[in-house]
């Protein structure tokens, strides 16, 4: 039995043995296979990189044969090229050799020419010297005997014939200068008065006067207890917001809002109607109306400026004088509209302009900022119309419209024709009847008083209040009051007015002294 069992295991041993040597021969034989195959493999791809090499090569060879042939045929074009330059240069050589040549030879031909001409010219040379001294010798001769005869020499009588014929030139021109002027005197004042008629008839303006107070209507007086409210408060908080004085009387439904500036009488009417309509009025409810209201009346202003310019057919004018013409719609001068006011010299300016030649664009534009002065955002001591120039001139405003604002008032020497016709715009303005309100009697008092004020002073013939109080001339006896006194005089009048009496504005002092020395030919 174990026999048997060694047999057995002795056949499974030499069959592995057998089984492992064969997988061993058939793997090795495989493996050999596939070497061939790579083998196979390389050669082939070896054989196409060499046939591929050869090919590349054989292409490079082409391209570098065409490109010399190229290049070759390029190097022979300019070679050919310089060749031809070098000829043409040879050539230009040539002609240029040749041409000196022929210039030399022409020159020797002229040479020869030219000093037989100049042999012939000096020899006429010397002919016209000889002749020329017999002539200035004859001269010689026949100005002696002419200064023998007339006693003169020939400068005094040159000097003489001069000075004889300036003194009729400027006779003539003075007398020529005189026709003209008479002429023009007989023709101006026509002409001017025909103007300022035609300018005045061709505006129509409606009369305006403005107030100090404004008066607003009530539904019933119950309103005035919410107004006033406790123990004030209420009416206080309204004053403190706007400025202007509320006065609540027997007069029934209404109170009256009283101020000298417009603006802030108009806050505060806007302002107390919006409080009234509502119902609700406590001070928080005041200060935010109030705060509203000026918005909108600021607003308002610069609404009402940019309309006033384009409605005149102004362009280009600074924003910020565009608000200051808005501001002048409440604010009056004598009781007249300043913005009504500004817009009327402004369209008399413009047809004066047109009627005698000058740019009415410009006229215009001076018209209309004419008074800009007069509505300042901070108080000034200095006068409107030097105040209106200098905002001209900040906001980039012409050399003629700024003169015409300063020159207005004769603050300012006119250097301009739009000076004169602004100044002469504005007094027909102010002056047409109602147009400014004033008080006769206050208005004729305070004019007296101004002329009373000289009339204190030793040495005063006569004194006149004119333009409207804004000035005052003096007329002193020469004998009495010396220049230098005249000036002191100015002064200590101009101080008297200041400290004595209360006027608008400014006035001027003027103090004349003259001396006349007449006689009458018989």
């Amino acid at each position: 039995m174990e026999v048997i069992n060694t047999t057995i295991i002795i056949f499974i041993a030499i069959a592995i043995l057998i089984g492992v040597g064969l997988g061993i021969f058939l793997q090795r034989r495989k493996n050999d296979k596939q070497l061939e195959s790579v083998n196979a493999e390389a050669k082939e791809i070896l054989n196409h990189s060499r046939r591929e090499a050869d090919r590349i090569k054989s292409e490079k060879i082409l391209q570098a044969k065409e490109r010399f042939i190229e290049m070759k045929s390029e190097h022979e074009k300019d070679v050919f090229k310089r060749e031809k330059n070098l000829s043409d240069i040879e050539n230009r050589l040539r002609e240029k050799e040749n041409k000196l040549n022929n210039d030399l030879n022409r020159n020797k031909d002229l040479s020869n020419s030219l000093e037989q001409k100049n042999e012939f010219l000096q020899k006429r040379l010397d002919k016209l010297d000889a002749k020329q001294k017999v002539v200035e010798a004859s001269h010689k001769i026949q100005v002696e005997k002419l200064e023998t005869i007339s006693g003169l020499s020939a400068d005094k009588a040159k000097k003489e014939l001069i000075n004889s014929l300036q003194k009729n030139a400027e006779t003539e021109a003075m007398a020529f200068a005189q026709q003209r002027l008479a002429d023009a005197k007989l023709t101006v004042e026509q002409e001017a008065k025909k103007i300022i008629i035609n300018t005045i008839q061709r505006i129509g303006k409606e009369e305006s006067i403005e107030n100090c107070v404004s008066v607003f209507n009530l539904d019933s007086d119950d309103v005035k207890g919410k107004i006033i409210g406790r123990e004030g408060r209420n009416i206080r908080a309204i004053e403190a917001a706007t400025g202007v004085e509320i006065i609540v009387d027997d007069t029934p439904e209404a109170i009256i809002l009283s101020c000298f500036d417009p603006v802030r009488r108009e806050i505060a009417r806007l302002s107390m109607h919006r409080l009234v309509t509502d119902g609700r009025i406590h001070p928080a409810r005041i200060e935010e109306v109030v705060n509203k209201t000026t918005k909108q009346i600021q607003n308002e202003i610069l609404e009402v400026g940019k309309k006033n310019v384009i409605d005149i057919g102004i362009h280009g004018l600074n924003p910020e004088l565009i608000k200051i013409i808005g501001r002048m719609k409440f604010r009056s001068s004598y009781g007249q509209n300043l913005l009504q006011h500004s817009r009327e010299v402004s369209k008399m300016c413009g047809i004066m302009a047109s009627e005698l030649g000058l740019n009415p664009k410009l006229a215009k534009r001076a018209g209309l900022l004419h008074d800009i002065g007069k509505v300042p955002e901070e108080e000034t001591e200095t006068p409107h119309a030097i105040l209106g120039m200098e905002l001209a001139e900040k906001y980039g405003e012409k050399k003629e419209v700024c003169n015409a604002i300063g020159a207005h008032h004769d603050e300012i020497e006119m250097t301009s024709l739009l000076s004169p016709i602004v100044q002469v715009c504005d007094a027909i303005s102010g002056a047409r009847p109602g147009a400014r309100r004033q008080v006769l009697e206050s208005y004729v008092q305070r004019l007296k008083d101004l002329e009373k004020i000289a009339y204190d002073f030793n040495g005063v013939i006569k004194a006149y209040a004119i333009q409207a109080g804004r000035e005052l001339r003096v007329i002193v006896e020469s004998e009495s009051v010396s220049d230098d006194q005249s000036a002191e005089l100015s002064f200590q009048i101009s101080q008297k007015i200041q400290t004595d009496m209360t006027y608008p504005g400014q006035v001027k002092v003027t103090v004349i002294r003259e001396t006349r020395a007449v006689n009458v030919a018989k």
